[in-house]
């Protein structure tokens, strides 16, 4: 027998739940129903048994633990499950499925690698003492899959050498590659040499002279290839890589953003994708002034909304050589202890087994004398209270999943903490109406007057991902799940009565038949855009799950379609 660890049986699962969740290639078709219950038909004969429960589709593989040893019985191998994509594939999308085998390859090995450094990373945490600034979390939130997205753990094209060195999830440390850019090439919101710990050309071995006629740029060390093959007429002109590296950071959970102090992150392209192919971790130039647009638009926001428990990241100094490879936001924190929502489900280091404790048990103790799901409402409330406001009375839908949002503990109330807005969506004539002057956005996909783009934002960023995905996972019970996150939202959609979009809401929401949701292994790797014609892979939707909301759920058949019912809005689907 072939021997095939927990961690593989764990990927395999995963990644076919989201084949069925997003019905590829209608996988639905190779469902099977008898008096056992639902089995998914493998492309080797063999069936695999599904239950239902899970929140965000209607019939799931149980995903076995990441276990340390072979588990031959733990459900399929991913050699199964992708000759099991091959079957189903259309041949029109033969490199989108042979970029995803690779994508689910290279997860497995950094899966792998993590388990074989775990041990490591978690007794360097430990022996960090007693305080935990926020890198501590965001190495601690790089260990937890992401809730939809299987093969999360993938830097499509990182080598081991380059994750072990450079990864979160190995807690490393490394110094930053320099380079200098013409001046004439720079754009930049402040002048970087006044921030203290830049360096000044001779810091890098560079003639002191060159600091009249360039700029230094920060470079990942993983980028600096990716300058010397930039051509020419599409770079940023002769830039001069620097001999000597300058600052030592440490990785964020997004990998590309780094930490120079505990106030200071600095954010920098990558030339690698996560979350599918068209993910690409480069920085567009224009994506850091619509950042900083849509910064500004929500302080306006904030400014009339005093009651809410938000603060916001500063996002306004940044720079870029009009090149991918060549750009830098650096990010102000605000005081106070920041717990990235990504890593509440989290392990702490030292525990483990019976005795585990993750980072909201101990948050809960801190907080609510242990209660979770005290802690859990808190959270809630403060989550839809702001989002619900901005989606009714202003038309803004955010891209504010769990890697975006921070609990800021400062002594008083929890406060949330956002960043990274350069996803979000607007309305512009709920805009105009609120008294608000439109963002002259680069992008004109950051705009619509389609109320239900923006219930879609808000139901796969906000509901499924910020709400539903923590609170499931803290309590591991899908209705206890629903119950208290339908609760608290209620309660925000209550303050604005029967407001057209406060009612929109609740209909996508509440009383939805089912819920929409994201296709994302469709966009981001399996199907060229020219045929899912998506204008932005983070938001194509086209498939429908449970609506957990609902006090006494009832999944829909197997392989249905969504319906305009269903949601409200009239599903994408390949053709």
């Amino acid at each position: 027998m072939t021997r095939v660890s927990g961690r593989e049986r764990h990927l395999a699962a995963r990644v076919l739940n989201a084949l069925i969740r997003e019905d590829y290639g209608t996988i639905s078709t190779r469902l099977t129903r008898d008096k056992n219950g639902v089995a998914l038909l493998l492309a080797s004969g063999g069936k695999v048994r599904l239950t239902s429960g899970s929140p965000f589709q209607d019939f799931a593989v149980p995903v076995p633990p990441l276990a340390a040893d072979e588990n031959p019985r733990g459900g399929p191998s991913l050699a199964e499950v992708l000759r099991t994509l091959e079957s189903v594939a259309d041949p029109a999308d033969a490199a989108g499925v042979a970029a995803f085998a690779r994508e689910c390859r290279e997860t497995l090995t950094a899966l792998e690698l993590h388990h074989r450094h775990r041990r490591r990373v978690h007794s360097r945490l430990s022996s960090a003492g007693p305080g935990r600034g926020l890198i501590f979390y965001e190495t601690l939130a790089a260990e937890v899959d992401h809730p939809i997205y299987p093969t999360s753990r993938c830097r499509l094209g990182l080598s081991p050498e380059d994750l072990v060195g450079h990864a979160p999830e190995f807690a490393p440390e490394f110094r930053l590659v320099w380079a200098a850019v013409p001046r004439d090439h720079v754009t930049a919101t402040v002048d970087p040499g006044a921030l203290p710990w830049w360096p000044v050309p001779e810091d890098v071995g560079l003639p002191g002279a060159m600091a009249r006629t360039h700029v230094l740029f920060p470079v990942h060390p993983l980028t600096t290839p990716a300058l010397a093959d930039a051509p020419a007429v599409d770079g940023p002109g002769p830039i001069v890589v620097a001999p000597e590296p300058y600052l030592t950071v440490r990785p964020t959970l997004s990998t590309r953003t780094v930490e120079v102090d505990d106030r200071t992150h600095l954010k920098l392209p990558l030339p690698t994708s996560t979350l599918g192919l068209r993910n690409r971790r480069s920085i567009k130039p224009g994506t850091l002034r619509d950042g900083a647009l849509a910064e500004s638009l929500l302080r306006e926001v904030l400014a009339r909304e005093p009651r809410m428990r938000v603060s916001l990241a500063d996002e306004q100094a940044y720079g870029h050589a009009r090149h991918e490879h060549l750009g830098w936001l650096v990010r102000g924190l605000p005081e106070g202890e920041i717990v990235p929502v990504a890593a509440l489900l989290a392990e702490l280091p030292g525990s483990s087994g019976h005795h585990s404790r993750t980072v909201l048990d101990d948050l809960a103790v801190r907080l609510h004398g242990g209660d979770v799901r005290a802690l859990l409402r808190d959270y809630l409330t403060a989550l839809f209270d702001w989002n619900v406001t901005l989606f009714v009375r202003y038309g803004v839908a955010l891209e504010a999943h769990q890697q975006n949002l921070s609990l800021l503990l400062r002594g008083g109330p929890m406060t949330l903490l956002v960043k990274d807005n350069d996803g979000l969506l607007a309305s512009p004539d709920l805009l105009r109406a609120a008294g608000l002057e439109v963002p002259d956005f680069g992008d004109d996909r950051m705009l619509t007057d389609d109320p239900h783009a923006l219930a879609d934002v808000f139901v796969t960023i906000t509901l499924h991902l910020a709400a539903m995905a923590v609170v499931h996972g803290a309590l591991a019970d899908a209705a206890a799940a629903g119950g208290l996150v339908r609760e608290a939202l209620s309660a925000a959609l209550e303050r604005f009565g029967d407001a057209p979009m406060a009612a929109l809401l609740r209909a996508r929401t509440i009383d939805a038949a089912r819920l929409v949701g994201k296709s994302m292994l469709v966009a981001g790797t399996l199907v060229a855009k020219e045929r899912t014609g998506a204008r932005d892979v983070n938001k194509f939707y086209g498939t429908t799950g449970p609506n957990y909301l609902r006090p006494r759920p009832n999944p829909a058949g197997v392989g249905v379609a969504p319906s305009r019912e269903a949601d409200g809005r009239a599903p994408e689907r390949l053709r």
